[in-house]
């Protein structure tokens, strides 16, 4: 079978490799139709940071914990890529009773059990059950090579998915899965910012700082429109981006190029939810500052230094709230997934390119805001 191969900055090939098979009864068998680009995966295919981010490990400039991720050469090829995909199911393990062959399903990006002490509290990418499996590794995941576990990417003919009965949401029938292409990780982590803070604070303001996190700022913004904020500020530095914001419902706030991270003195305003989507310090502190009391801050990007500095008197003095970590999609999933449908929620505005699957070596590597590639589905029945 083939599966979309990372070998160098701007480099992708198809490779080969062995067909997956079931191991356990808990096992299933998937063929993604659709993928889509997470914005992580940009930094490797856009920039030669494989090198650099080696010798910054090396120097102490990096955070040690980056190597425990993608390796101590960090994105070096080659590895298989991908990991945000809707797929169909082609085969069960005996012991699976709530999936059947056919059913269009969400993939998680991380792989999860969804029984040990991680699972039951919602932390499903820090799962226990597989992180025992590879001492030493701080993610098991797809598309980040053997240092995530070697579970390969999700540009790829099929997948073995572990716990399938855990693992694997279902595309509610009337829901385009296009709309949902990002829903394995991006779209989800967009969700976990910007909902549960707005439920605890209806009516709430909004910020969004944009970057280097493209889709992630950009589904928050739609979102927190869609949840009902009174107010919605989206800062960022490219054109084709604040377009998408205001589409999506947004105030576009266009900051001075080269100062990406930074909205002042462009807003003003103090807010009840922040979402820090820049992946620089200056973004996190500044969206900290402009938090009203009790607010929350949701830390989606890369933060690769070992010493971030943050305002911490004067989270202090309005009762910030801080939220950092890798994006726990599952427990999410099936609300996503139903307020996608029952919204009618436009999710594919964010997608700037959709590419034939064929097609992908070139295009994953297009520098576009969010990618998706797509190939036909397979007349299986069921779902």
């Amino acid at each position: 079978m083939r599966e979309l191969t990372f070998v160098r900055q701007g480099r992708l090939e198809w490779r080969e490799r062995a067909d997956p098979v079931l191991m356990e009864e808990t096992d299933a068998l998937v063929r993604p139709f659709l993928a889509s680009r997470c914005d992580g995966d940009t930094l490797p295919l856009h920039r030669p940071v494989s090198r650099a981010m080696q010798l910054g490990l090396k120097a102490g400039l990096i955070d040690p914990v980056v190597a425990s991720i993608v390796g101590p050469v960090p994105f070096q090829g080659p590895f298989a890529i991908g990991h945000e995909c809707v797929a169909q199911v082609t085969a069960v393990g005996p012991a699976v009773t709530g999936r059947e062959v056919g059913d269009v399903v969400v993939v998680p990006w991380s792989v999860s059990c969804g029984a040990c002490a991680e699972c039951r509290i919602g932390v499903t990418a820090k799962c226990s059950t597989m992180l025992a499996r590879s001492p030493g590794h701080t993610l098991a995941a797809f598309g980040f090579g053997a240092t995530s576990g070697g579970w390969g990417g999700m540009i790829a003919d099929s997948l073995r998915i572990p716990y399938a009965d855990h693992m694997l949401v279902a595309v509610p029938a009337g829901v385009d899965p296009v709309r949902v292409a990002a829903a394995s990780d991006n779209l989800t982590d967009a969700w976990r910012a910007v909902v549960p803070p707005l439920r605890r604070r209806p009516g709430g303001r909004v910020l969004v700082i944009g970057g280097a996190a493209q889709s992630i700022g950009l589904y928050a913004a739609g979102l927190a429109v869609a949840h009902g904020a009174g107010r919605v500020d989206y800062a960022d530095d490219d054109d084709a981006r604040l377009g998408i914001a205001e589409a999506l419902g947004a105030r576009a706030h266009r900051v001075p190029r080269g100062r990406r991270g930074s909205t002042r003195p462009t807003l003003t305003e103090r807010y009840d939810v922040a979402v820090e989507a820049s992946s620089r310090a200056q973004g996190l502190r500044e969206a900290l500052r402009a938090l009203l009391p009790g607010g929350v801050c949701t830390g989606t990007g890369y933060y690769l230094a070992p010493g971030t500095r943050l305002p911490a008197m004067s989270m202090y003095a309005t009762s910030a709230t801080l939220e950092l970590g890798v994006s726990s999609v599952r427990p999410h999933l099936p609300d996503v997934l139903a307020f996608v449908e029952a919204a009618d929620f436009p999710a594919e505005l964010v997608t700037t390119l959709v590419a034939d699957w064929d097609d992908a070596p070139e295009a994953y590597a297009t520098r576009t805001t969010k990618l998706a590639l797509r190939r036909p589905l397979l007349d299986l029945g069921g779902g």
